[in-house]
């Protein structure tokens, strides 16, 4: 396992990060504790989570396993859909905000979230709004760093201007969707975190299990998030997506590499990432995702697997000037 630096931060995180939305879902607590002690022992010192995960569970479950070993790990937070059924139970309000944190510390049992993030853009709140609160909450030393995710290039390109204006605390790291079907994060958000000097973390690498080699244009696995969970079934839902699957785990598979660890190696290759967050339901899953590691990604076997799947456009419509 290789250590990053997190953007301008001086932190360094391991080249992987694990997600911990199964737990408590997915993943009883056994099954948590034997992945988490496995990510341990293969060096992973950063894990990703959020609030919403499995409504609270999964904060929970991190908390009791990270006892004892708090100050070597980097752990992360998530505040903005809803937690209830409370009207005011989301967004990115002040309120919200302040009472999200506070509820995440108690649940991870810890006096600070390293790195909290905004889940989502809210179009209801003011962006000074977000960021005045952000930034007490790092003068009160409740959050390191504010984070984002899911935001556009040009929503994290104004909050690090309003913040710069004010003098606040800035967002040191991004969590797009990024993998080899999912690349418009390539045309402007990555450059930009490459600019500015952000940590990126991208999520999804394995596309919820499209680039596993389970899946192509005419085969589905029994169960699987594409075929149980309609968010992901849009998200994935079409046609050319199950034909890159298919050609992807075939180039795997001619080359001797798992298309699991050779789908988050390509997404860790990227010069923006920091560490790709992986995400699994057992330790079988877990293992194929840390053999990534073990893959020289070089600049030919990116190029390889990056021409299995369309190039998103460039960010203007001057594609003669697109370097080829």
């Amino acid at each position: 396992m290789e250590y990053q630096y997190l953007g301008d931060t001086g932190i360094q995180v391991s080249e992987l990060c694990f997600g911990t939305m199964s737990f408590g879902g997915d993943a009883d607590e056994a099954m948590s504790a034997a992945m988490f002690n496995r990510c341990r022992d293969a060096g992973i010192n950063f894990f990703d989570c959020a609030n919403v995960y499995q409504r609270g569970r999964s904060e929970e479950i991190l908390g009791r396993l990270m006892k004892g070993q708090r100050d070597e790990l980097v752990i992360t937070s998530k505040f903005y859909f809803p937690m209830g059924d409370d009207v005011n139970a989301r967004g990115a309000s002040r309120r919200n905000i302040m009472l999200s944190v506070e509820q995440s510390l108690r649940r991870l049992q810890t006096d600070r979230i390293d790195l909290y993030f905004i889940h989502h853009f809210d179009p209801h709140t003011p962006l000074d709004e977000t960021l005045r609160a952000l930034d007490d909450l790092v003068s009160q030393g409740k959050i390191l760093y504010p984070a984002v995710s899911n935001f556009a290039a040009w929503q994290i390109a104004k909050a690090l201007g309003v913040s710069a204006r004010q003098g606040w605390a800035r967002f040191e790291c991004i969590q797009p969707m990024y993998n080899l079907v999912k690349r418009q994060a390539e045309v402007e958000i990555l450059p930009l975190a490459q600019s500015e000097r952000l940590g990126v973390i991208p999520y999804s690498p394995l596309g919820g299990g499209l680039l596993t080699g389970k899946y192509g244009p005419d085969k589905r696995p029994a169960a699987g998030r594409i075929v149980e969970n309609d968010m992901y079934r849009v998200r994935y839902g079409e046609d050319w997506v199950f034909e890159v699957a298919d050609r992807f785990a075939a180039f795997a598979r001619e080359r001797g590499l798992n298309p699991v660890a050779l789908a988050v190696a390509w997404v860790s290759s990227h010069p923006a990432v920091t560490s790709a967050i992986i995400g699994a339901r057992n330790l079988e899953q877990l293992e194929g995702s840390l053999a990534a590691v073990a893959i020289e990604m070089t600049p030919e076997l990116r190029a390889e697997v990056s021409s299995l799947s369309p190039t998103p456009p460039p960010a203007t419509d001057r594609s003669e000037e697109v370097a080829r």
